[in-house]
């Protein structure tokens, strides 16, 4: 039931991996795209769900959407889209996510958007 957090800024990875780890969630995280590729094509168990970036160097969120919609294996995996970027929610349904959350996201809604998922 691990989640998987894919964002380039370091601190906003460590806080939302402390805030979901506390709370009892394993937590796997990397920092774009094209890590979170490797990472997924890599695991026996796939995750739960992926907290997602858009802006990142490397590959985007935006990218790796195009990526793992395009593959059976990840496609099914359900995807958050967490960012600071304007019109969030029409990205977001662009982006055939399964939901948003702006930055700076707040903790009891980050919480109660993984419980969705992860129960």
């Amino acid at each position: 039931m691990t989640i998987l957090i894919v964002d380039d800024e370091t601190p906003i990875r460590s806080v939302i991996t402390e805030i979901l780890e506390d709370e009892g969630y394993p937590v796997a995280s990397v920092a774009n795209g094209l890590e979170a590729l490797t990472y997924l094509r890599q695991q026996a168990e796939l995750p739960r769900l992926i907290l997602l970036d858009l802006g990142m160097p490397v590959m985007t969120g935006w990218e790796f959407r195009e990526h793992q919609q395009r593959d059976p294996m990840l496609a099914e995996i359900p995807v958050i889209i967490v960012s600071a970027t304007p019109h969030l929610g029409q990205t977001a349904i662009s982006l055939n996510a399964t939901g948003c959350l702006d930055k700076p996201v707040e903790i009891d809604t980050l919480l109660d958007t993984v419980a969705q998922y992860c129960k």
